[in-house]
């Protein structure tokens, strides 16, 4: 772990003058926030990150969840994973972003971990965690390690020729399903970014994984307003029952009118380069029928445009069946 600088701004435009020091994006990579410190510290121990720079902003006023002048609910950037899965109000109308909070990491880690920096949760790629190997996403141009070597836990939609890592977190699956949206300040103001349009492709540059720019802070996040009547599930397949990312999961917001699906979101993780949207499955769903039928169909669309590597091909057929019982459960609970 090499030497920075550390400081720790009382308000959220002194931390956004801290983060944007640098200049330009590359310059960028040596500024970095802090709240619960879950990846980025085990980064700097590896060698990953080496931030010359590191902004506290454990003090700022921003671990509020709050409802919405619209009924839709706001969680402050360093709200705890832990106090929003438990949350009444999230556990009542987002049931599925509980569940997707409590399948993932440890307890203790859920302590810890906050809405923002799960947001910004790095891949789990081993070459991406391993300097002695080449990974575009650490180091432009030097090649992906993953895509001719060990490759089985990643990604099947959105990979290019130069990144197939594979996006871990469980949180943002559900976030995407219930189409969120984060609430950033920069210096160049304010500004609200869908979720479904905050994550990039890895396409040539997957060292850039979001659109936010040099200093830009993520404040809050907000949860559309409840829909009534909603049924939710989150499914999330592993090799183990606990402290493990997904080999695939599904996120799923329904709202059945009698036994016609009105309204349907889906989400998948463990399967994208980034929390993956699937209007292709939702249009399949809208207006048709719950049966096993339809939801075979849209677990067909869902994956259409998957292209396993060499070790990871077993992830389509898992996903679909992921996609068709998330579908399932979702339709058939209360």
């Amino acid at each position: 772990m090499n030497t920075f600088q550390f400081s720790r701004p009382t308000t959220v435009d002194q931390a956004v003058q801290f983060g944007a020091t640098a200049s330009t994006a590359n310059q960028a990579a040596e500024v970095r926030f802090v709240a619960g410190g879950t990846t980025l510290i085990d980064l700097m121990k590896l060698n990953v990150e080496r931030p010359n720079h590191i902004v506290d902003i454990n003090v700022l006023p921003l671990d509020k969840i709050e409802t919405a002048s619209d009924g839709g609910l706001i969680l402050g950037a360093l709200t705890r994973n832990s106090d929003v899965a438990h949350h009444p109000m999230v556990q009542r109308s987002y049931p599925v972003l509980s569940q997707a909070l409590l399948s993932g990491a440890s307890p203790q880690l859920r302590n810890m971990a906050t809405t923002a920096g799960n947001l910004l949760q790095r891949t789990r790629c081993v070459y991406f965690r391993d300097t002695a190997h080449a990974c575009n996403k650490r180091n432009p141009g030097t090649g992906c390690s993953a895509i001719e070597g060990y490759n089985r836990t990643l990604a099947i939609l959105g990979t290019s020729k130069d990144c197939i890592a594979t996006n871990p977190s469980d949180q943002n699956v559900a976030l995407t399903a219930l189409d969120a949206t984060i609430q950033v300040q920069g210096i160049k103001g304010k500004r609200s970014i869908p979720i479904r349009e905050f994550y990039l492709l890895p396409g040539s540059t997957p060292n850039r994984e979001t659109v936010l720019e040099p200093g830009d802070l993520i404040v809050s996040v907000t949860l559309p307003r409840p829909i009534a009547g909603g049924r939710f599930h989150y499914l999330k397949l592993r090799d183990r029952a606990a402290y493990e990312f997904a080999l695939t999961s599904a996120a799923i917001v329904l709202k059945l009118n009698g036994k016609r699906i009105e309204r349907a979101q889906v989400a998948l993780g463990g399967v994208g380069t980034r929390p993956w949207h699937s209007p292709e499955a939702e249009h399949i769903l809208k207006g048709s029928v719950v049966s096993s039928a339809t939801f075979r169909r849209a677990a067909e669309e869902a994956l259409k445009r998957a292209r396993p590597a060499s070790e990871n091909g077993f992830k389509v057929e898992l996903a679909k069946r992921c996609i068709v019982r998330a579908l399932t459960l979702a339709s058939t609970m209360a």
